[in-house]
C-alpha cells in the first residue's frame, strides 16, 4: 500500500499486516444476497472491499449468498453484476456463489456433529424462540440437546434426503445457551426448506444459514480480512468460533465498519420493495429509489458516488449522512465536462414584436463557459420566443434583475430586449408577453456597449423541440423515515413532477447516457427507459443548488 493512500482504520489494519508478513497478498469479498437490488449502502461496501484489495495488489470475490432459494431470483443476480461493474470494479475470475460450497458446507456440518457441537433439534420454530431467553434472560436447553452423534447424524442425514417436512427439525450449534450474546445461544446451521433453488435445483432441500455458510465460503476462498458492517459485530465470536471447531486451512478475520445511511432514506430491502408493491414507486430503478440502478438511470455518475463514499468515510461510529453531500458529489462530477444546453421547463411565450417576422438568426453559444475547448453550437433565434414563467413578474421586487414591465434583459448569446406589455388569461395569469429587441446588441458583435444586470435562457418556439421532463425531490419528507413505525406516512407528495418542457433543437439528439446542463436550472439526462426517438424524456439529476440545505442542517442536528 501506498503511504499517500488515504489510512482509515480498517487501511491501517491491512497495512500492518502486510508490513509484520501476516499477509502476502490481501483477499476480500463483496457477498450480497441476491433478494433485491443494491442500494447506496452497499456502494460503501463495494468500494471499500474491491479498493483496499486493489490498492494492496491483491483481490475482491463477488460471491452471492444464494443461501434462501424462496426469496432469490436471478433477476437481482444481473442487476447486482450489473451494478458492481458499473461502479467500476472487475472481479476477473473470482464470481462464486455460496452453492458452490453446498458439499463442503453439508460437510463441515457433519463433523460438527461427530465433534458433538452440533446437535438436530426438533422444536417448532415458536418453541426454540421461548426457550432462547431475552436480553436480560438466559436460555434455557432444547430437551433434544442430549442427543447421541449417532441419533444426530442420523437425523441430519435424513434431513438432506427429504425424508421430513419444512420446520419438523433444525440443525443447531451446541455452544452456550447463558451466553449474553444472543447468536452463540446455540444458533441454528441449517434448516429444511423444499424449494428449487435457482443454481442447484432439487439437489438439495436443506439450507445452510448465513452465519455459517458466510463463515466458512470466507474460509474456502481464503478470504484474509472479511470486511463486514457493524450489525455483525454480535456476530463475530460466532464466526470465531466456527472457524475455531471447523479448523479450515485458511483463517479469515472479521472486522466491522458503519453502515452508510442517508438521510432522507431507507434503505432496507424489505421495506424498499414494499413502496415497489405499494405503487409509490414505479421499481427498483425508479430515478427517487437509492438503490444503485435507479442513481444510474436518474443520471448520476459511477465516480460521484465513489467520490461521495469516499467522502462519508470508513468509520467504527453509526451516522446519518446529508443527502446534500451525495447531491454535492454529483453536481462536481459534471461542472466541468458537463456541456451546456437552454431548456425551459414552464414556458411563457414571448413574441418580438419589431423582430421580421420570416427571420431565423443563428446564435452561436459556448457550449462551457470557462472552458473554449469545449467549443461552441448554433441556436436558432426567431420572433416567438419561450421563457421560463418565473423569469417575468409584473410587480417585480427592486432587486429582480429579470424580466418585468418595461423592464430589460438579456437574452443568452442573443440580444436585449425589452418588455413593453403583457397579456393575461381570463384568470389573471400572464399567458405572453410583447417585447422588442435591440438589434445592436447582438452577443458576441462588440457593436453596442450597453449592459443590463439579467440575463436569463430562451428556446425558439419554432424550432423547440418537446419533451417531458421529471423533476426529481426527497422521497420522504423526514430526515430519518427508518425511525418511523410507518415510513410511508412521511412519503413526500413532491417526491416526482412532471412537466411539458421546450428545448433547444440540439437536445433532440442527445444519447441517452449522456449529461449536460440545462442553464440555471441544473443537471440532466435522458430517461434510460422511456426515451426515445419519438417521444424525448430527460431526468433531472440535480439542482445546481442545494435547496434543502439549512432546512438538512437544522434536521441533521441530533441525529449522529
Amino acid at each position: 500500500m501506498s503511504d499517500a493512500a488515504p489510512r482509515d482504520f480498517i487501511r491501517q489494519i491491512i497495512h500492518d499486516d502486510l508490513e509484520t508478513g501476516k499477509h502476502d497478498t490481501i483477499v476480500t469479498r463483496f457477498p450480497p444476497e441476491p433478494n433485491g437490488y443494491l442500494h447506496v449502502g452497499h456502494v460503501m461496501s463495494i468500494c471499500l472491499n474491491f479498493g483496499v484489495a486493489a490498492e494492496t495488489g491483491g483481490h475482491t470475490f463477488l460471491r452471492f449468498d444464494d443461501t434462501n432459494p424462496g426469496k432469490e431470483d436471478q433477476e437481482y443476480v444481473n442487476a447486482i453484476e450489473s451494478d458492481v461493474r458499473w461502479l467500476g470494479f472487475d472481479w476477473e475470475d473470482r464470481l462464486t456463489h455460496a452453492s458452490d460450497y453446498f458439499d463442503g458446507l453439508y460437510a463441515a456440518a457433519e463433523k460438527l456433529v461427530e465433534k458433538g457441537l452440533a446437535y438436530v433439534d426438533s422444536l417448532s420454530a415458536e418453541e426454540i424462540r421461548e426457550y432462547r431467553g431475552t436480553l436480560t434472560e438466559p436460555g434455557k436447553d432444547s430437551p433434544y440437546r442430549g442427543r447421541q452423534v449417532e441419533e444426530n447424524l442420523d437425523l441430519l442425514r435424513r434431513m438432506r434426503d427429504g425424508e421430513f417436512g419444512d420446520g419438523e427439525h433444525v440443525l443447531r450449534a451446541k455452544i452456550d445457551m447463558s451466553s449474553p450474546n444472543m447468536n452463540l445461544r446455540d444458533p441454528a446451521l441449517y434448516r429444511i426448506r423444499h424449494i428449487t433453488h435457482q443454481r442447484t435445483g432439487d439437489t438439495w432441500c436443506i439450507y445452510p444459514m448465513y452465519d455459517f455458510a458466510h463463515t466458512l465460503s470466507d474460509a474456502f476462498e481464503a478470504i484474509t480480512h472479511s470486511l463486514c458492517t457493524l450489525e455483525f459485530e454480535d456476530h463475530r465470536p460466532l464466526y470465531d468460533w466456527l472457524l475455531d471447531q471447523v479448523r479450515p486451512a485458511n483463517r479469515p478475520r472479521q472486522i466491522e465498519f458503519s453502515r452508510l445511511n442517508l438521510a432522507y432514506t431507507i434503505t432496507s430491502k424489505r421495506k424498499l420493495g414494499a413502496l415497489i408493491d405499494a405503487g409509490v414507486v414505479s421499481g427498483w430503478d425508479d430515478p427517487r429509489m437509492p438503490t444503485i440502478a435507479g442513481m444510474r438511470r436518474r443520471g448520476y455518475s459511477a465516480a460521484a458516488l465513489r467520490d461521495f463514499v469516499a467522502r462519508a468515510g470508513v468509520t467504527k461510529k453509526d451516522k446519518l449522512i446529508e443527502m446534500g453531500m451525495l447531491e454535492n458529489s454529483v453536481r462536481e462530477s459534471f461542472g466541468d465536462s458537463a456541456e451546456r444546453r437552454m431548456a425551459v421547463l414552464k414556458p411563457l411565450k414571448v413574441v418580438v414584436t419589431n423582430y421580421p417576422e420570416k427571420q431565423i438568426e443563428m446564435m452561436r453559444a459556448m457550449n462551457h463557459p470557462n472552458d473554449a475547448n469545449m467549443g461552441t453550437r448554433e441556436v436558432p433565434f426567431s420572433r416567438e420566443l419561450w421563457i421560463e414563467q418565473d423569469d417575468f413578474m409584473i410587480d417585480a421586487p427592486r432587486k429582480f434583475f429579470r424580466l418585468k414591465p418595461n423592464g430589460e434583459v438579456r437574452l443568452r448569446s442573443a440580444y436585449i430586449i425589452r418588455c413593453d406589455e403583457f397579456v393575461t388569461d381570463s384568470n389573471g395569469t400572464v399567458v405572453e408577453l410583447h417585447c422588442t429587441y435591440d438589434p445592436d446588441t447582438r452577443s458576441g458583435t462588440g457593436s453596442s456597449d450597453r449592459k443590463v444586470k439579467g440575463t436569463i435562457h430562451w428556446v425558439s418556439a419554432e424550432h423547440a423541440v418537446d419533451a417531458e421532463v421529471r423533476l426529481y425531490d426527497r422521497l420522504f419528507t423526514e430526515v430519518n423515515p427508518n425511525t418511523a413505525d410507518d415510513p410511508n406516512s412521511l412519503l413526500n407528495p413532491n417526491s416526482l413532477e412532471s412537466v411539458a418542457a421546450k428545448l433547444e433543437p440540439t437536445l433532440a439528439d442527445l444519447a441517452v447516457g449522456e449529461a449536460v446542463q440545462f442553464e440555471r436550472l441544473g443537471y440532466f439526462s435522458p430517461d434510460v427507459v422511456d426515451d426515445s426517438a419519438s417521444s424525448r424524456v430527460f431526468n433531472r439529476i440535480v439542482t445546481l443548488r442545494d435547496s434543502w440545505a439549512k432546512i438538512e442542517k437544522q434536521a441533521m442536528q441530533g441525529q449522529n
